[in-house]
């Protein structure tokens, strides 16, 4: 509480909001920051899906492929030889870890496929595809 200057010699009620109102401002700009950094992989179109499993496990290793047919694991660029390499380094880390591979949606079969072959040959016991929710 603060007292009051002047003839009034009495206590202040009043709330001080300006140090409030500072802090809300900075914690808004640093969410404004970092939420950008936080999406893993490329930024592709993906295809959309009537039921999407939501299934609770760990983290897993993002492969994107973009329109320009460029592959990305997580958001390094890198080869066909390179995938491989990437891939089964961070299976042999955490066996458990799992293939979440993301593919623009209006790339066709075929330059998907040999992707999804090279993850098989890297080791991921299983490799899920990136999809989004249709909505309703």
């Amino acid at each position: 509480m603060a007292f009051g200057g002047g003839g009034n010699k009495g206590v202040k009620n009043d709330i001080n909001v300006t140090p409030l109102v500072d802090v809300c401002l900075v914690l808004l700009i640093i969410f404004m920051v970092i939420t950008p950094m936080l999406q893993r992989g490329k930024p592709v179109k993906l295809p959309s899906a009537h039921k999407i499993d939501e299934e609770k496990s760990t983290d897993p290793i993002v492969v994107s492929m973009t329109l320009q047919k460029e592959m990305y694991v997580e958001s390094d660029r890198v080869n066909d030889a390179d995938l491989i390499e990437k891939v089964k380094a961070a299976i042999e880390k955490e066996p458990t870890r799992k293939v979440l591979f993301k593919a623009d949606t209006a790339l066709t079969v075929g330059d998907v496929r040999p992707v999804m072959n090279n993850l098989k040959l890297a080791g991921s016991g299983g490799v899920g595809l990136g999809v989004e929710q249709e909505k309703k």
